[in-house]
């Protein structure tokens, strides 16, 4: 089966209206409103941050916010983290403010040391937030890992992505903020993440040390450490990778002391 670059819920903002939002305290899809009447909700209080000591969201009024929900456990999320980590660099002195919100769904993800540990193993120099209770999560009516906000300097929705895919629309509109000229030429990360690019339907992911037939683009596994130093550091490690979206069967077995959460699949490029 083929689709476009990701399954997207993409809303923008020169379209004047976009995906269902909300009302406070309601999920945002819960009612229809212009992107730009939808303010960006307050951190929780006393949340624990990484890189900074600690920000308000008031503090933050005059530049473009974009937010991601993300988690080091899903091989999704480690995928993106490569646009976010770029966009910090080539944009923060401009004025864009990148956050990334981490709420974890799996046993070593939601160990706040793990999270430090991971965020800097991972080269993370933007402010993280740690979202262990999901308070933010359901403040938004999150639905997905990765899932991106982008606000503008008043600090409403100007666009919204559930999942990889459309960082050369995200990138545009961070330009169009900032009044900036974009790139020239949008330089992907990946060949599967190119502008219109065909990728096939992934396997959805398996609980435990799962074994069986797969079709992916490449293979993940949530590993941990049952004793120290099993394997090199809790989390998504990639097993297999193939140059396109391909067929093939996992025989997976673990080591003494290796316990693995999930199997993750992420897709490959067709043609």
């Amino acid at each position: 089966m083929k689709r476009r670059r990701s399954r997207r819920r993409h809303a923008r903002r020169r379209c004047g209206t976009g995906r269902t939002l909300r009302a406070r305290a309601l999920p945002w899809h819960a009612v229809r409103a212009p992107l730009d009447k939808v303010s960006a909700p307050f951190f929780p209080a006393g949340a624990e941050w990484v890189n900074v000591a600690t920000l308000r969201l008031d503090q933050q009024l005059g530049r473009p916010v974009l937010v991601e929900f993300w988690d080091f456990c899903r091989a999704n999320s480690l995928r993106t983290l490569g646009y976010m980590r770029a966009w910090h660099a080539r944009y923060a002195r401009a004025g864009l403010r990148v956050i990334s919100v981490h709420a974890g769904a799996y046993p070593p993800s939601r160990d706040p040391a793990q999270v430090r540990a991971a965020v800097a193993r991972l080269g993370i120099e933007h402010p993280v937030l740690l979202d262990g209770d999901f308070a933010l999560w359901r403040e938004y009516g999150n639905e997905a890992w990765p899932a991106r906000y982008l606000f503008d300097q008043r600090l409403r929705l100007f666009s919204m992505h559930y999942g990889e895919g459309a960082y050369d629309e995200t990138q545009e509109e961070i330009c169009e903020l900032l009044a900036i000229d974009p790139p020239d030429r949008f330089v992907a990360l990946r060949p599967e993440d190119a502008p219109d690019a065909l990728v096939g339907r992934p396997t959805p992911e398996q609980a435990g040390a799962w074994s069986g037939p797969y079709e992916a683009g490449a293979v993940w596994a949530v590993l941990d450490n049952g004793r120290p130093r099993a394997v090199r550091h809790a989390g998504c490690h990639l097993l297999v990778e193939h140059d396109r979206h391909a067929t093939g069967r996992l025989e997976l077995e673990l080591g003494d002391g290796v316990v693995c959460h999930a199997v993750q699949f992420t897709a490959g490029l067709i043609g």
